[in-house]
C-alpha cells in the first residue's frame, strides 16, 4: 500500500511520463502518417481511385502507424523521465520518503502492464479491423478519378486487363483516334477497338463509359479473328477493376480466422479455406508471424522498462553515469530492433516460434534478477 506522500510522488512521476509519451507519439504518428499519405497518392495518380477513397484509406492506416511507434516512444519517454528526475535530483524524493528501488521498479512494471494491454488491444483488434476496413474501400471503389488519368499519346494501363491510347484529348472529355485493348476474358481472347472519335460519358447510376464513333472492332480468339465496322458503340468501363491489391492480406484477417487456420492445420491436419484465406503450409508461416506480432511482440515493453531501470544503478554524481546512460540507451535500441526482426523469423518453423515466444519473457526475468541482485540488495543495505 502507498502512504499519502508516496501517492503524490508516484502520481507526479507517472503523469510526467504519460504526458511526454502522448506528446511524442501523437506528433510522431502524425508526421509518419503524413509521409505515408503522400506515398498513398499513387492510389489517385496511378490507380484511378477518387480522393474520398484515398482519404478514408490513409485515415484508417493511422492505428497501424501508432502501433508500430509505441515501443520506441515508450522507451524514449521512460528513459527521458528517469534521467531528467535523476539529473534534477528529484529521484532522491523517493528514497528520502523510504521508497526502495524495488518498489519503484514494481510500480513501473505495473504501469507498463497498462500500456501492454492497450498495445495488445491495438495489435490484436483495432489495427486488423481498420486495415480490413481500408481494404474494403478499395474493393468498393468505382475508379471515379480514372478518366482524368487519360492523357494524349500515352498508353494508360491503370485498370487491370485494359489498355487505352488516344492521340488527342479535347475539352469536355472528347477524344480523337482512340485505341482500346480489352483482355477482360483472358489473354488468348481479347478485343481491340479503333475509333476516329470518342467521348467519356456517365449513365444515370454514375457509371462511366466511352462512346465511340466511326471505327473497327476486332474480336481476337484462339482460332479466328472477327472484324466489325461500327458508326457508334459504347465501351463500358464499369466491369474493370483497379490494379491496387483488393484481396485481404494476413494482417487484415480477424483473430477468429487465424485461430481456425491454426486449429485445422495442427489439430485436424486439414487446410482451412474460405473466401478470405486458404491456409496451406506457406500461408501458415505468415499466420504464425502475424499471431506473434499481435500477441507476443507487445511483451517486449516489459523488457524495455526493466532495462531502462538500470539507470537507477548509478546516480548522476557517479563518474560512470554517462556510460551507463549510453549502455542502457543502445541496449533498448537493440531490443526494439530485435523485436522487429523476431517477427520475420518466428514463423519459419515451430522451433523458431517457441524460441522467439520465450525470448522476451526469459530476457525480462533474467534482467530483473540481475537488477535485483546488483542494485536492490545494495539499496536495502
Amino acid at each position: 500500500m502507498f502512504n499519502f506522500n508516496e501517492k503524490i510522488i508516484f502520481k507526479k512521476f507517472l503523469l510526467n511520463n504519460t504526458y511526454f509519451f502522448l506528446f511524442i507519439i501523437i506528433n510522431l504518428s502524425l508526421i509518419v502518417w503524413i509521409i505515408q499519405a503522400i506515398n498513398y497518392l499513387d492510389f489517385v495518380t496511378d490507380d484511378g481511385h477518387g480522393f474520398e477513397i484515398y482519404f478514408y484509406y490513409t485515415l484508417l492506416n493511422l492505428p497501424k502507424v501508432f502501433t508500430k511507434l509505441v515501443p520506441f516512444v515508450f522507451f524514449i519517454s521512460v528513459f527521458y523521465t528517469i534521467t531528467k528526475y535523476e539529473e534534477n535530483n528529484e529521484l532522491k524524493l523517493f528514497w528520502i520518503n523510504g521508497i526502495h528501488k524495488e518498489k519503484f521498479i514494481q510500480v513501473l512494471i505495473k504501469y507498463t502492464l497498462a500500456l501492454f494491454l492497450i498495445q495488445l488491444l491495438l495489435t490484436a483488434l483495432i489495427s486488423p479491423f481498420t486495415q480490413d476496413k481500408a481494404r474494403s474501400f478499395l474493393k468498393k471503389s468505382n475508379l471515379d478519378f480514372f478518366p482524368s488519368l487519360i492523357q494524349e499519346k500515352k498508353f494508360i494501363d491503370t485498370v487491370k486487363n485494359l489498355t487505352i491510347f488516344i492521340e488527342k484529348k479535347n475539352p469536355n472529355n472528347e477524344f480523337e483516334n482512340v485505341y482500346i485493348k480489352d483482355e477482360l476474358i483472358d489473354e488468348s481472347n481479347s478485343k481491340i477497338i479503333f475509333a476516329e472519335k470518342g467521348k467519356l460519358e456517365y449513365d444515370y447510376n454514375g457509371k462511366s463509359f466511352i462512346k465511340l464513333f466511326n471505327g473497327k472492332l476486332l474480336n481476337i480468339g484462339k482460332d479466328r479473328t472477327i472484324i466489325f465496322n461500327f458508326q457508334e458503340t459504347n465501351f463500358d468501363l464499369s466491369n474493370f477493376v483497379t490494379k491496387s491489391t483488393t484481396f485481404k492480406k494476413v494482417q487484415e484477417l480477424s483473430n477468429i480466422i487465424l485461430y481456425k487456420c491454426l486449429k485445422e492445420f495442427y489439430i485436424n491436419n486439414e487446410i482451412y479455406q474460405d473466401e478470405n484465406a486458404k491456409c496451406d503450409e506457406n500461408f501458415i508461416k505468415e499466420i504464425k508471424q502475424e499471431v506473434y506480432k499481435r500477441l507476443i511482440k507487445p511483451s517486449y515493453l516489459f523488457l524495455i522498462v526493466i532495462l531502462s531501470c538500470f539507470l537507477l544503478a548509478r546516480s548522476n554524481e557517479h563518474q560512470n553515469y554517462s556510460k551507463m546512460k549510453i549502455t542502457v540507451f543502445f541496449l533498448n535500441i537493440f531490443v526494439i530492433i530485435l523485436s522487429e526482426i523476431s517477427v520475420a523469423y518466428s514463423g519459419k518453423n515451430d522451433f523458431n516460434t517457441l524460441i522467439f515466444t520465450l525470448l522476451p519473457i526469459l530476457a525480462f526475468l533474467t534482467s530483473y534478477i540481475i537488477l535485483k541482485n546488483k542494485i536492490l540488495i545494495k539499496d536495502k543495505n
